[in-house]
Protein backbone atom coordinates (compact mmCIF):
# COMPACT_ATOMS: atom_id res chain seq x y z
CA UNK A 1 0.00 0.00 0.00
CA UNK A 2 2.84 2.45 0.83
CA UNK A 3 4.49 1.49 -2.67
CA UNK A 4 0.83 1.95 -4.01
CA UNK A 5 0.49 5.17 -2.45
CA UNK A 6 4.00 6.89 -3.91
CA UNK A 7 3.69 5.55 -7.08
CA UNK A 8 0.17 7.54 -7.50
CA UNK A 9 1.83 10.88 -5.67
CA UNK A 10 4.55 10.31 -8.19
CA UNK A 11 2.09 10.31 -11.05
CA UNK A 12 0.23 13.56 -9.86
CA UNK A 13 3.35 15.77 -9.90
CA UNK A 14 3.29 16.01 -13.79
CA UNK A 15 -0.23 17.00 -13.50
CA UNK A 16 0.01 19.31 -10.96
CA UNK A 17 3.29 21.42 -13.28
CA UNK A 18 1.31 20.69 -16.34
CA UNK A 19 -1.56 22.64 -14.56
CA UNK A 20 0.61 25.16 -13.15
CA UNK A 21 2.46 25.88 -16.53
CA UNK A 22 -1.19 25.94 -18.37
CA UNK A 23 -2.39 28.63 -15.44
CA UNK A 24 0.51 30.83 -16.04
CA UNK A 25 -0.22 32.66 -19.43
CA UNK A 26 -3.62 33.65 -17.91
CA UNK A 27 -2.19 35.82 -14.86
CA UNK A 28 -1.82 39.30 -16.80
CA UNK A 29 -0.55 40.90 -13.69
CA UNK A 30 2.70 39.11 -13.62
CA UNK A 31 3.11 37.22 -16.91
CA UNK A 32 3.95 39.64 -20.23
CA UNK A 33 2.57 37.51 -23.21
CA UNK A 34 4.58 38.40 -26.29
CA UNK A 35 3.58 38.48 -29.73
CA UNK A 36 7.10 38.16 -32.29
CA UNK A 37 6.45 41.40 -33.36
CA UNK A 38 5.97 42.64 -29.65
CA UNK A 39 9.58 41.14 -29.28
CA UNK A 40 11.05 42.44 -31.96
CA UNK A 41 9.81 46.24 -30.95
CA UNK A 42 11.21 45.61 -27.18
CA UNK A 43 14.96 44.36 -28.28
CA UNK A 44 15.27 47.07 -30.80
CA UNK A 45 14.77 49.47 -27.85
CA UNK A 46 16.44 47.66 -25.30
CA UNK A 47 19.09 45.43 -26.74
CA UNK A 48 23.00 46.11 -25.98
CA UNK A 49 24.07 45.77 -29.40
CA UNK A 50 21.47 47.95 -31.08
CA UNK A 51 22.60 51.09 -28.38
CA UNK A 52 26.22 50.59 -28.78
CA UNK A 53 25.52 50.73 -32.64
CA UNK A 54 23.77 54.15 -32.42
CA UNK A 55 26.05 55.22 -30.16
CA UNK A 56 28.46 54.45 -32.83
CA UNK A 57 26.78 56.51 -35.57
CA UNK A 58 26.33 59.59 -33.33
CA UNK A 59 30.20 59.47 -32.30
CA UNK A 60 30.69 59.19 -36.07
CA UNK A 61 28.25 62.23 -36.55
CA UNK A 62 30.18 64.40 -34.23
CA UNK A 63 33.32 63.71 -35.78
CA UNK A 64 32.46 64.30 -39.52
CA UNK A 65 31.26 68.05 -37.70
CA UNK A 66 34.39 68.45 -36.06
CA UNK A 67 36.53 67.81 -39.55
CA UNK A 68 34.91 70.61 -40.75
CA UNK A 69 36.09 73.04 -38.29
CA UNK A 70 38.89 73.23 -40.92
CA UNK A 71 37.64 74.77 -43.08
CA UNK A 72 37.20 78.19 -40.57
CA UNK A 73 39.62 80.18 -39.46
CA UNK A 74 42.16 78.67 -36.73
CA UNK A 75 42.42 81.87 -34.06
CA UNK A 76 44.67 81.31 -31.18
CA UNK A 77 45.45 83.91 -28.76
CA UNK A 78 49.50 83.35 -26.89
CA UNK A 79 51.26 85.52 -24.43
CA UNK A 80 55.06 85.25 -23.40
CA UNK A 81 57.24 86.55 -20.95
CA UNK A 82 61.30 86.77 -21.01
CA UNK A 83 63.21 87.69 -18.35
CA UNK A 84 67.06 88.34 -20.11
CA UNK A 85 69.77 86.79 -18.02
CA UNK A 86 72.42 88.41 -20.69
CA UNK A 87 71.64 90.85 -23.23
CA UNK A 88 73.03 90.55 -26.75
CA UNK A 89 75.78 93.18 -28.05
CA UNK A 90 75.88 95.17 -31.26
CA UNK A 91 78.61 95.83 -33.09
CA UNK A 92 79.20 98.95 -35.49
CA UNK A 93 81.46 100.22 -37.66
CA UNK A 94 84.53 98.41 -39.12
CA UNK A 95 87.42 98.18 -36.72
CA UNK A 96 88.69 95.74 -34.50
CA UNK A 97 87.48 94.89 -31.64
CA UNK A 98 91.03 94.53 -29.77
CA UNK A 99 91.82 97.45 -31.14
CA UNK A 100 95.08 99.03 -30.08
CA UNK A 101 95.92 102.87 -30.23
CA UNK A 102 93.92 106.25 -30.63
CA UNK A 103 90.85 105.95 -32.58
CA UNK A 104 91.34 102.83 -33.64
CA UNK A 105 88.39 101.13 -31.85
CA UNK A 106 85.19 99.61 -32.65
CA UNK A 107 83.93 103.04 -31.25
CA UNK A 108 85.68 105.26 -33.11
CA UNK A 109 84.88 103.36 -35.69
CA UNK A 110 81.16 104.15 -35.39
CA UNK A 111 81.90 107.50 -34.60
CA UNK A 112 83.73 107.93 -37.88
CA UNK A 113 80.68 106.16 -39.99
CA UNK A 114 78.18 108.40 -38.52
CA UNK A 115 79.89 111.88 -38.03
CA UNK A 116 79.13 112.50 -41.88
CA UNK A 117 75.26 111.79 -41.37
CA UNK A 118 74.91 113.93 -37.81
CA UNK A 119 76.63 117.05 -38.65
CA UNK A 120 73.04 118.87 -40.38
CA UNK A 121 70.81 117.19 -37.43
CA UNK A 122 74.02 119.21 -35.47
CA UNK A 123 74.19 121.96 -37.02
CA UNK A 124 69.87 122.25 -36.77
CA UNK A 125 70.09 121.90 -33.16
CA UNK A 126 72.31 124.65 -32.43
CA UNK A 127 70.44 127.37 -34.69
CA UNK A 128 67.20 126.18 -32.92
CA UNK A 129 69.28 126.80 -29.27
CA UNK A 130 70.19 130.11 -30.66
CA UNK A 131 66.95 131.62 -31.22
CA UNK A 132 65.10 129.78 -28.57
CA UNK A 133 67.69 129.94 -25.39
CA UNK A 134 66.56 127.11 -23.16
CA UNK A 135 64.05 125.49 -25.38
CA UNK A 136 66.17 122.74 -25.92
CA UNK A 137 68.59 121.20 -23.24
CA UNK A 138 71.64 119.96 -24.86
CA UNK A 139 72.23 115.69 -24.61
CA UNK A 140 74.26 114.72 -22.29
CA UNK A 141 75.53 110.84 -23.16
CA UNK A 142 75.41 108.68 -20.42
CA UNK A 143 78.85 107.86 -18.62
CA UNK A 144 79.87 104.48 -19.85
CA UNK A 145 81.57 101.91 -17.64
CA UNK A 146 85.28 101.69 -19.20
CA UNK A 147 85.70 98.12 -17.60
CA UNK A 148 82.24 97.18 -19.12
CA UNK A 149 82.68 98.64 -22.26
CA UNK A 150 86.10 96.94 -22.16
CA UNK A 151 84.09 93.55 -21.66
CA UNK A 152 82.00 94.25 -24.49
CA UNK A 153 84.87 94.55 -26.88
CA UNK A 154 83.81 98.22 -27.72
CA UNK A 155 79.83 96.90 -28.66
CA UNK A 156 76.68 98.01 -27.80
CA UNK A 157 74.09 95.81 -25.29
CA UNK A 158 70.44 95.48 -27.16
CA UNK A 159 67.62 94.73 -25.26
CA UNK A 160 65.88 95.51 -22.21
CA UNK A 161 65.55 92.98 -18.43
CA UNK A 162 62.06 92.50 -19.12
CA UNK A 163 60.48 91.33 -22.42
CA UNK A 164 55.95 91.04 -22.48
CA UNK A 165 54.19 90.00 -25.21
CA UNK A 166 50.35 89.06 -25.92
CA UNK A 167 47.97 88.86 -28.86
CA UNK A 168 46.13 86.62 -31.68
CA UNK A 169 46.90 85.22 -34.32
CA UNK A 170 44.61 83.42 -37.73
CA UNK A 171 44.89 80.88 -40.08
CA UNK A 172 42.76 80.46 -42.75
CA UNK A 173 43.34 77.59 -45.93
CA UNK A 174 42.59 78.73 -49.11
CA UNK A 175 43.50 76.24 -51.52
CA UNK A 176 43.93 72.64 -50.21
CA UNK A 177 42.56 69.59 -52.08
CA UNK A 178 43.90 67.12 -49.12
CA UNK A 179 41.64 68.70 -46.69
CA UNK A 180 38.49 68.45 -49.18
CA UNK A 181 39.02 65.20 -50.03
CA UNK A 182 39.34 64.31 -46.51
CA UNK A 183 35.91 66.10 -45.37
CA UNK A 184 34.20 63.60 -48.31
CA UNK A 185 35.91 60.51 -46.02
CA UNK A 186 34.35 61.75 -43.52
CA UNK A 187 31.09 61.43 -44.50
CA UNK A 188 31.82 58.33 -46.05
CA UNK A 189 32.85 57.26 -42.36
CA UNK A 190 29.16 58.48 -40.85
CA UNK A 191 27.59 56.13 -43.69
CA UNK A 192 29.78 53.18 -42.91
CA UNK A 193 28.83 53.49 -39.02
CA UNK A 194 24.74 53.74 -40.46
CA UNK A 195 25.69 50.36 -41.80
CA UNK A 196 26.87 48.58 -39.48
CA UNK A 197 24.06 50.04 -37.55
CA UNK A 198 21.74 48.51 -39.68
CA UNK A 199 23.91 45.27 -39.71
CA UNK A 200 23.42 45.19 -35.94
CA UNK A 201 19.82 45.59 -36.17
CA UNK A 202 19.40 42.69 -38.94
CA UNK A 203 21.69 40.40 -36.51
CA UNK A 204 19.51 41.39 -33.49
CA UNK A 205 16.28 40.38 -35.23
CA UNK A 206 17.71 36.99 -36.77
CA UNK A 207 18.28 36.54 -32.84
CA UNK A 208 15.19 37.59 -31.57
CA UNK A 209 13.60 35.26 -34.50
CA UNK A 210 15.80 32.06 -33.40
CA UNK A 211 15.01 32.78 -29.59
CA UNK A 212 11.32 32.93 -30.25
CA UNK A 213 10.93 30.18 -32.38
CA UNK A 214 13.00 28.46 -29.59
CA UNK A 215 10.43 28.63 -27.12
CA UNK A 216 7.23 27.92 -29.51
CA UNK A 217 9.07 24.74 -30.59
CA UNK A 218 10.03 23.81 -27.26
CA UNK A 219 6.15 24.72 -26.21
CA UNK A 220 5.24 21.97 -29.06
CA UNK A 221 7.37 19.19 -27.78
CA UNK A 222 5.78 19.40 -24.43
CA UNK A 223 2.36 19.27 -25.92
CA UNK A 224 3.65 16.12 -27.44
CA UNK A 225 5.20 14.78 -24.39
CA UNK A 226 2.16 15.91 -22.26
CA UNK A 227 -0.23 14.07 -24.68
CA UNK A 228 2.01 10.91 -24.12
CA UNK A 229 1.76 10.89 -20.59
CA UNK A 230 -1.84 11.59 -20.75
CA UNK A 231 -2.57 8.81 -22.72
CA UNK A 232 0.04 6.51 -20.43
CA UNK A 233 -2.21 7.48 -17.22
CA UNK A 234 -5.26 6.21 -19.34
CA UNK A 235 -3.29 3.29 -20.32
CA UNK A 236 -2.21 2.59 -17.02
CA UNK A 237 -5.61 3.05 -15.34
CA UNK A 238 -7.22 1.05 -17.84
CA UNK A 239 -4.58 -1.65 -17.34
CA UNK A 240 -4.92 -1.57 -13.83
CA UNK A 241 -8.77 -2.62 -14.12
CA UNK A 242 -8.10 -5.31 -16.40
CA UNK A 243 -5.50 -6.79 -14.50
CA UNK A 244 -7.70 -6.78 -10.89
CA UNK A 245 -10.43 -8.41 -13.28
CA UNK A 246 -7.65 -11.36 -14.21
CA UNK A 247 -8.32 -10.00 -17.87
CA UNK A 248 -4.95 -8.76 -18.11
CA UNK A 249 -1.59 -10.63 -17.88
CA UNK A 250 0.80 -9.34 -14.99
CA UNK A 251 3.41 -8.65 -17.61
CA UNK A 252 0.91 -6.14 -19.35
CA UNK A 253 0.52 -4.26 -16.11
CA UNK A 254 3.81 -4.12 -15.85
CA UNK A 255 4.47 -2.48 -19.12
CA UNK A 256 1.93 -0.31 -17.91
CA UNK A 257 3.51 1.22 -15.16
CA UNK A 258 6.71 0.99 -16.74
CA UNK A 259 5.58 3.32 -19.82
CA UNK A 260 4.10 5.95 -17.43
CA UNK A 261 7.18 6.19 -15.14
CA UNK A 262 9.48 6.54 -18.53
CA UNK A 263 7.06 9.33 -19.98
CA UNK A 264 7.46 11.34 -16.30
CA UNK A 265 11.01 12.28 -17.31
CA UNK A 266 10.29 13.49 -20.89
CA UNK A 267 7.42 15.60 -19.48
CA UNK A 268 9.93 17.37 -17.00
CA UNK A 269 12.31 17.78 -19.12
CA UNK A 270 10.00 19.34 -21.61
CA UNK A 271 9.23 21.77 -19.01
CA UNK A 272 12.79 23.12 -18.25
CA UNK A 273 13.47 23.21 -22.33
CA UNK A 274 10.54 25.58 -22.28
CA UNK A 275 12.21 27.59 -19.10
CA UNK A 276 15.37 27.64 -20.78
CA UNK A 277 14.31 28.80 -24.02
CA UNK A 278 12.20 31.67 -22.16
CA UNK A 279 15.45 32.95 -20.23
CA UNK A 280 17.63 33.20 -23.92
CA UNK A 281 14.42 34.98 -25.40
CA UNK A 282 14.53 37.71 -22.46
CA UNK A 283 18.37 37.81 -22.53
CA UNK A 284 18.08 38.09 -26.07
CA UNK A 285 15.48 41.08 -26.35
CA UNK A 286 17.03 42.74 -23.42
CA UNK A 287 14.56 42.41 -20.13
CA UNK A 288 15.19 41.22 -16.59
CA UNK A 289 15.47 37.51 -16.53
CA UNK A 290 13.06 37.67 -13.42
CA UNK A 291 10.17 39.17 -15.47
CA UNK A 292 7.75 36.26 -15.66
CA UNK A 293 6.96 36.39 -19.86
CA UNK A 294 5.41 33.62 -22.24
CA UNK A 295 4.94 33.56 -26.23
CA UNK A 296 1.66 34.24 -27.86
CA UNK A 297 0.57 31.36 -30.84
CA UNK A 298 2.21 28.19 -31.91
CA UNK A 299 4.08 26.54 -34.34
CA UNK A 300 1.39 25.16 -36.58
CA UNK A 301 0.48 29.25 -37.02
CA UNK A 302 3.74 29.79 -39.34
CA UNK A 303 3.00 26.47 -41.41
CA UNK A 304 1.33 28.40 -43.91
CA UNK A 305 4.45 30.21 -44.21
CA UNK A 306 5.97 27.34 -45.66
CA UNK A 307 4.46 27.84 -49.57
CA UNK A 308 5.00 31.45 -49.48
CA UNK A 309 8.19 32.12 -52.21
CA UNK A 310 10.32 34.74 -50.21
CA UNK A 311 12.47 35.85 -53.45
CA UNK A 312 9.38 37.07 -54.69
CA UNK A 313 9.84 34.37 -58.44
CA UNK A 314 13.18 36.05 -58.54
CA UNK A 315 17.08 35.55 -58.47
CA UNK A 316 18.21 36.10 -54.78
CA UNK A 317 19.92 39.53 -54.99
CA UNK A 318 22.36 40.97 -52.39
CA UNK A 319 21.64 44.22 -53.37
CA UNK A 320 20.96 44.69 -49.65
CA UNK A 321 23.07 42.88 -48.05
CA UNK A 322 24.32 44.74 -45.23
CA UNK A 323 28.39 43.19 -45.32
CA UNK A 324 28.09 44.22 -49.28
CA UNK A 325 27.01 47.60 -48.47
CA UNK A 326 29.88 48.05 -46.32
CA UNK A 327 32.49 46.54 -48.72
CA UNK A 328 31.71 48.71 -50.93
CA UNK A 329 31.73 51.70 -48.94
CA UNK A 330 35.14 50.42 -47.84
CA UNK A 331 36.22 50.68 -51.82
CA UNK A 332 35.00 53.76 -51.81
CA UNK A 333 36.84 55.48 -49.03
CA UNK A 334 39.86 53.67 -50.23
CA UNK A 335 39.76 55.67 -53.37
CA UNK A 336 39.10 58.93 -51.76
CA UNK A 337 42.58 58.23 -50.36
CA UNK A 338 44.30 57.46 -52.95
CA UNK A 339 43.33 60.67 -54.27
CA UNK A 340 43.59 62.36 -50.82
CA UNK A 341 47.72 60.88 -51.03
CA UNK A 342 47.90 62.34 -54.62
CA UNK A 343 46.61 65.67 -54.05
CA UNK A 344 49.52 66.16 -51.41
CA UNK A 345 51.81 66.52 -54.50
CA UNK A 346 49.35 70.17 -55.35
CA UNK A 347 50.22 73.12 -53.34
CA UNK A 348 48.52 74.35 -50.62
CA UNK A 349 47.92 78.24 -50.01
CA UNK A 350 46.34 79.64 -46.90
CA UNK A 351 45.71 83.06 -45.37
CA UNK A 352 47.45 84.55 -42.13
CA UNK A 353 46.60 87.18 -39.87
CA UNK A 354 49.06 88.30 -36.47
CA UNK A 355 47.98 91.10 -34.38
CA UNK A 356 50.50 91.21 -31.29
CA UNK A 357 51.53 93.84 -28.09
CA UNK A 358 54.99 93.83 -27.18
CA UNK A 359 56.29 95.45 -24.35
CA UNK A 360 59.95 95.73 -22.96
CA UNK A 361 61.59 97.44 -19.94
CA UNK A 362 64.03 96.80 -17.09
CA UNK A 363 61.76 97.14 -14.04
CA UNK A 364 58.28 95.38 -13.20
CA UNK A 365 56.19 99.10 -12.82
CA UNK A 366 53.68 98.11 -15.36
CA UNK A 367 52.24 101.35 -15.42
CA UNK A 368 55.33 103.11 -16.45
CA UNK A 369 55.38 100.44 -19.77
CA UNK A 370 55.04 101.36 -23.50
CA UNK A 371 53.41 98.73 -25.25
CA UNK A 372 53.67 98.64 -28.96
CA UNK A 373 51.78 96.94 -31.46
CA UNK A 374 52.97 95.02 -34.52
CA UNK A 375 50.21 92.74 -36.93
CA UNK A 376 50.82 91.79 -40.39
CA UNK A 377 48.50 90.02 -42.76
CA UNK A 378 49.85 87.76 -45.64
CA UNK A 379 49.92 84.99 -48.17
CA UNK A 380 51.31 81.47 -47.34
CA UNK A 381 52.37 79.15 -50.50
CA UNK A 382 53.72 75.79 -49.59
CA UNK A 383 55.23 73.98 -52.38
CA UNK A 384 55.80 70.13 -51.92
CA UNK A 385 59.15 69.55 -53.84
CA UNK A 386 60.55 66.04 -52.46
CA UNK A 387 59.66 63.93 -49.42
CA UNK A 388 61.92 61.14 -49.84
CA UNK A 389 59.52 58.89 -51.87
CA UNK A 390 56.93 59.14 -49.19
CA UNK A 391 53.89 59.81 -51.08
CA UNK A 392 54.58 57.54 -53.67
CA UNK A 393 55.25 54.64 -51.57
CA UNK A 394 52.05 55.84 -49.52
CA UNK A 395 49.85 55.57 -52.64
CA UNK A 396 51.25 52.60 -53.43
CA UNK A 397 50.47 50.92 -50.25
CA UNK A 398 46.54 52.44 -50.28
CA UNK A 399 46.26 50.60 -54.02
CA UNK A 400 47.60 47.09 -52.66
CA UNK A 401 45.29 47.64 -49.77
CA UNK A 402 42.47 48.82 -52.59
CA UNK A 403 42.95 45.30 -54.65
CA UNK A 404 43.00 43.56 -51.24
CA UNK A 405 39.74 44.61 -50.61
CA UNK A 406 38.67 43.70 -53.90
CA UNK A 407 39.33 40.08 -53.57
CA UNK A 408 37.64 39.87 -49.74
CA UNK A 409 34.83 41.36 -51.83
CA UNK A 410 34.82 38.77 -54.49
CA UNK A 411 35.19 35.86 -51.45
CA UNK A 412 32.54 37.26 -49.54
CA UNK A 413 29.71 37.78 -52.05
CA UNK A 414 30.56 33.85 -53.07
CA UNK A 415 30.20 32.82 -49.45
CA UNK A 416 26.86 34.15 -49.29
CA UNK A 417 25.68 33.01 -52.55
CA UNK A 418 26.25 29.85 -51.09
CA UNK A 419 24.46 30.35 -47.74
CA UNK A 420 21.60 31.39 -49.46
CA UNK A 421 21.33 28.51 -51.54
CA UNK A 422 21.88 26.42 -48.24
CA UNK A 423 19.19 28.45 -47.03
CA UNK A 424 16.71 28.22 -50.08
CA UNK A 425 17.62 24.30 -49.45
CA UNK A 426 16.64 23.77 -46.23
CA UNK A 427 13.45 25.60 -46.77
CA UNK A 428 12.62 23.80 -49.39
CA UNK A 429 13.96 20.09 -47.55
CA UNK A 430 11.57 21.28 -44.91
CA UNK A 431 8.30 22.08 -46.83
CA UNK A 432 9.34 17.88 -48.14
CA UNK A 433 9.31 16.92 -45.00
CA UNK A 434 6.59 18.55 -43.37
CA UNK A 435 4.31 17.46 -46.45
CA UNK A 436 5.59 13.96 -45.67
CA UNK A 437 5.23 14.40 -42.14
CA UNK A 438 1.72 14.89 -42.21
CA UNK A 439 0.89 12.52 -44.21
CA UNK A 440 2.58 9.87 -41.83
CA UNK A 441 0.84 11.92 -39.13
CA UNK A 442 -2.54 11.04 -40.34
CA UNK A 443 -1.77 7.69 -41.00
CA UNK A 444 0.29 7.19 -36.97
CA UNK A 445 -3.23 8.56 -35.76
CA UNK A 446 -5.33 6.43 -37.24
CA UNK A 447 -3.14 3.35 -36.44
CA UNK A 448 -3.17 4.42 -33.03
CA UNK A 449 -7.14 4.82 -32.73
CA UNK A 450 -7.26 1.60 -34.01
CA UNK A 451 -4.78 0.10 -31.57
CA UNK A 452 -6.37 1.89 -28.19
CA UNK A 453 -9.61 0.61 -29.15
CA UNK A 454 -8.66 -2.88 -30.09
CA UNK A 455 -6.30 -2.84 -26.84
CA UNK A 456 -9.53 -1.53 -24.63
CA UNK A 457 -11.47 -4.63 -26.24
CA UNK A 458 -8.58 -6.54 -25.74
CA UNK A 459 -8.35 -7.92 -29.23
CA UNK A 460 -4.29 -6.85 -29.16
CA UNK A 461 -1.63 -6.25 -26.38
CA UNK A 462 -0.35 -3.60 -24.96
CA UNK A 463 2.76 -3.61 -26.42
CA UNK A 464 1.19 -3.03 -29.87
CA UNK A 465 -0.45 -0.14 -28.41
CA UNK A 466 2.93 1.32 -27.22
CA UNK A 467 4.49 0.73 -30.81
CA UNK A 468 1.88 3.18 -32.30
CA UNK A 469 2.35 5.45 -29.76
CA UNK A 470 5.75 5.47 -30.43
CA UNK A 471 5.40 6.16 -34.21
CA UNK A 472 2.59 9.21 -33.77
CA UNK A 473 4.78 10.44 -30.98
CA UNK A 474 8.06 10.85 -33.62
CA UNK A 475 5.50 11.74 -36.41
CA UNK A 476 4.52 14.95 -33.96
CA UNK A 477 7.63 15.98 -33.32
CA UNK A 478 8.88 15.89 -36.98
CA UNK A 479 5.74 18.08 -38.04
CA UNK A 480 7.25 20.54 -35.10
CA UNK A 481 10.75 20.00 -36.76
CA UNK A 482 9.69 20.54 -40.30
CA UNK A 483 8.55 24.14 -39.02
CA UNK A 484 10.79 24.81 -37.03
CA UNK A 485 13.71 24.35 -39.38
CA UNK A 486 11.42 26.30 -41.97
CA UNK A 487 11.30 29.57 -40.13
CA UNK A 488 14.77 29.31 -39.20
CA UNK A 489 16.49 28.89 -42.74
CA UNK A 490 13.96 31.75 -43.95
CA UNK A 491 14.71 33.80 -40.89
CA UNK A 492 18.61 33.60 -42.03
CA UNK A 493 17.68 33.86 -45.44
CA UNK A 494 15.58 37.55 -44.51
CA UNK A 495 19.50 38.59 -42.74
CA UNK A 496 21.47 37.57 -45.58
CA UNK A 497 19.16 39.36 -48.08
CA UNK A 498 19.33 42.66 -45.96
CA UNK A 499 15.26 42.61 -44.93
CA UNK A 500 15.15 45.22 -43.10
CA UNK A 501 12.42 44.91 -40.01
CA UNK A 502 9.75 47.81 -39.88
CA UNK A 503 6.24 48.05 -37.94
CA UNK A 504 4.54 49.58 -40.97
CA UNK A 505 5.55 46.47 -43.26
CA UNK A 506 7.23 43.10 -41.64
Amino acid sequence: MIRKSLFVLLLLLPVAASAQYQEAPSQADSTLVLTLDDALRIALSENIAVKVADLEVTRQEYAQKGSYSSLFPQINASGSFQRTLKKQVMYMGGGSSSGSGSGSGSGGGMASMLSGALDPINYYIQELMKQHPGAIAPYTPPATDPEESSSNGGGIEVGRNYTWSAGVNAQLPIVNFQLWESLAISGDQVELAVEQARESRLGMVASVKQAYYAVLLAKAAYDVYDAVYQNAVENYKLTEMRYNAQKASELDFTRAKSSLASAIPNLFNADHAIEIALWQLKAVIGLDLDKEIDVAGFLDDYAQEMFRDITEGGEASLEHNSQMIQLQKQAEMLSRQIRMQQYAYIPTLSLAFAYNYNAMAEDLEFKNYNWTPYSYVGLSLNIPIFSGFQRYHSIKQTRVQARELELQRTNAERQLRIAIRQSISSMDTAMKTYDAAKDALESAEKAFDIALKSYQVGKSTLTDLNNTELVLTQTRLQVSQAVYSFILAKAGLEQTLGYDYTEEKQ
